[in-house]
């Protein structure tokens, strides 16, 4: 019996895992599906850890994607900032509004993280955030930007900043919502994008970074050892191959799928858990 129950965890933190991972870069809300989750499957986690951990492997699959522009921006930089190359200049400049657009996300992370792990994870705030998710794709879900990666200005980059911050809420995509603020401001679907899941990396690796003593003290941490390092490669893989294929839904316009998914499950959540 023990055998089985052991093995009944394991499976539900692999479902968990790989729900997050998939979630995690499509606008409909990795946070809010692991509330929803959490709740069917009766785990109650304590703190952020095990969040934390599997977003860092939602973070090793970005950079896998990414890789290239990755490697691009830091080789520019380095080369417009000690050679003052002027073809590097633009790719120097997104690096920048990267930096600025974290500032918000940053602060408000700080500020707000208690209250919002206390106050607005519940299953039913996430039921209603899930509805506000969907709006807002469904407001951009025809847009054409002009802007490029070189038309970008300052308030560009701060307001899909405080988008993201926006997105610590559960049930508020974090890609969505940057996504979302990035059309807005006029870019093109490519740019809004790139933007978008590269403002990822730095904000996902200092939470990471900040957090690693509270993981590795986390009471839980221990006998969930093996639990969370499951979920956590779940995460990688499925984070993998679910940003290939939302780059190639975003490619051909679809966000009103993403809509209408999210106004379904909020109103499904509101209703019944």
């Amino acid at each position: 019996m023990e055998t089985l129950t052991e093995l009944g965890t394991l499976i539900k933190y692999l479902i968990l895992g790989l729900f997050q991972g998939f979630t995690e870069p499509i606008p409909i809300s990795s946070s809010g599906h692991l509330v929803i989750l959490r709740e069917l499957f009766s785990i109650n986690i304590k703190g952020l850890s095990f969040e934390i951990l599997v977003n860092f492997g939602s973070l090793i699959a970005v950079l896998l994607v990414f890789r290239k522009d990755i490697i691009r921006l830091i080789q520019n930089t380095l080369h417009y900032v000690t050679k003052k190359e002027e073809s590097a200049k633009g790719d120097f400049q997104f690096v920048i509004f990267l930096i600025v657009a974290t500032i918000p996300t940053g602060v408000l992370g700080l500020l707000l993280e208690d209250y919002i792990e206390d106050k607005l994870s519940g299953v039913t705030v996430v039921g209603f955030t899930l509805l506000i998710t969907g709006a807002a794709l469904w407001i951009i879900r025809n847009m054409r930007g002009n802007k490029n990666d070189g038309d970008l200005k300052v308030k560009d980059a701060l307001i899909v900043g405080f988008a993201q911050a926006v997105a610590l809420i559960p049930g508020i995509s974090r890609s969505g919502a940057t996504i979302v603020a990035a059309m807005l401001v006029g870019m093109k679907q490519e740019t809004a994008l790139r933007f978008s899941f590269l403002l990822y990396i730095p904000v996902s690796l200092g939470i990471t970074v900040l957090s690693f003593t509270d993981i590795i003290s986390d009471p839980n941490f221990d006998a969930l050892m093996i639990p969370y390092l499951i979920a956590f490669m779940a995460s990688i893989v499925a984070s993998f191959f679910a940003l290939k294929w939302f780059i190639n839904i975003m490619a051909k316009g679809n966000l009103k799928y993403f809509a209408f998914y999210c106004f379904i499950v909020g109103i499904l959540v509101i209703l019944f858990l």
